[in-house]
């Protein structure tokens, strides 16, 4: 990736006292670099040849991030991170690769073909119960974006009004929010609603074909926002439609966390790696909490597919699913994860399968990594639950330009 200028989050001085607390390592060995010694009970890599000093590193890291779908701002601290030299003042050489459609992260990850992956939680686990050893080691969004989208004329206001309507979903196990809100509204999702699965966009619900449609708070929602309204021949409005947030609901599930390879976490070099990646995304995702339209911008720069008010609000909405954070961002919040087991064990879709078979175990997710990574940042007076955090006024140009 180009470099940016800098506007940096963080002093050059503070990521100095950071790396300085952190050993390099190479992602893929099995071994720490020479001249190294383990730290008991941490298993913090340390040692002269590899400390970076003053920004300097002795030799850089790479890394491979799989992300879960194409660059957007529903990734910009991982963009940011390098942007802004995070990272590489982290001695870490990440690069980002980006998902489709055909691409599964977490599996790219079990495979080998990426050190980190960007999954959603009930997905991953599904992956997990197949034989992928994969753990999520910082649960990056704190909170569900899941909505469902109707014009305001359809009535539908909670999901007991899915009753006799053309509910859309998009499949591929993004349906078991909408499910498990059908359930519990006491509908039968196979007698009591027609379900159908949509595109990734709200042309079926904007050309009448379906009455609900599913949508993500930072994209499929702007996109109804950014289209005109052929009545008045002006920008559709908050006020033409109703909006149900799964969240809201109950029946949220987690979704965006960083997972990292479950057979490597016993090696102190990876784990190292592990705690100085996740504390340079978090600081990336700090410095897009206080800096959004510079993030988006970010982003812009690295793919224009989506214009750029529609990439701000993107910005600003995934903002909102992160912060707050009360326990410190990226921490595994256990009311979360456990209702997200309890959706993925007990929703049947219409097929009559679930998400997941049985509890996933133990080593499923920890807070150890991330936990090293807040203890750092904290150190060094950076903001890790943006308890202050204010959402910012965004306005969508026609077509999200």
């Amino acid at each position: 990736m180009k470099r940016r200028t800098r506007t940096a989050v963080l002093s050059l001085a503070a990521f100095s006292l950071l790396a300085a607390a952190c050993g390099d390592d190479e992602s893929s060995s099995d071994t720490t670099a020479a001249g190294s010694e383990t730290t008991a009970g941490s298993e913090t890599t340390m040692g002269s040849e590899t400390t970076m000093a003053g920004g300097d590193c002795a030799e850089m890291t790479p890394v491979k991030l799989q992300l879960q779908w194409v660059t957007q701002a529903q990734f910009a601290g991982y963009y940011a991170a390098i942007d802004q030299g995070i990272y590489e003042q982290m001695c870490l050489d990440v690069t980002i690769l980006e998902g489709a459609v055909d691409i599964v992260p977490q599996e790219v990850l079990a495979n080998g073909g990426a050190d980190f992956a960007i999954s959603w939680v009930p997905k991953a686990l599904a992956s997990r119960e197949a034989g992928a050893n994969i753990v999520d080691i910082a649960q990056v969004f704190q909170r569900s974006g899941t909505l469902q989208v109707s014009f305001a004329d359809k009535g539908i206001t909670s999901p007991s009004d899915f009753a006799g309507k053309t509910i859309g979903n998009w499949g591929f196990g993004n349906e078991y929010e909408v499910f498990a809100a059908i359930t519990d509204a006491g509908l039968d999702p196979a007698a009591d609603v027609t379900l159908v699965q949509q595109n990734f966009d709200m042309v079926a619900l904007l050309e009448g074909e379906i009455d609900a449609a599913e949508a993500m708070t930072y994209n499929e929602y702007a996109q109804v926002l950014e289209a005109t309204n052929p009545d008045t021949g002006e920008l559709y409005t908050p006020e033409d439609f109703n909006v149900i947030s799964y969240e809201d609901e109950g029946v949220g599930m987690l979704q965006d966390a960083i997972w990292a390879d479950g057979n490597r976490l016993s090696d102190a070099a990876y784990k190292d790696t592990a705690v100085r990646f996740v504390a340079a995304s978090l600081a990336g995702w700090a410095y897009c909490r206080d800096n959004a339209q510079s993030c988006a911008d970010i982003v812009l720069a690295q793919s224009p597919i989506l214009g750029a008010s529609h990439q701000l609000w993107q910005m600003n909405e995934i903002n909102k699913l992160i912060w707050p954070a009360a326990d410190g961002v990226g921490m595994i919040d256990q009311a979360a994860w456990d209702r997200t087991v309890e959706i993925a064990l007990g929703t049947k879709n219409l097929e009559g399968a679930t998400v997941l078979t049985a509890e996933p175990d133990a080593g499923a997710y920890t807070n150890d990594i991330v936990s090293e990574a807040l203890a750092m940042l904290a150190d060094m007076g950076i903001d890790v639950t943006g308890d202050g955090f204010t959402p910012i006024d965004v306005t969508l140009n026609p077509g999200g330009e």
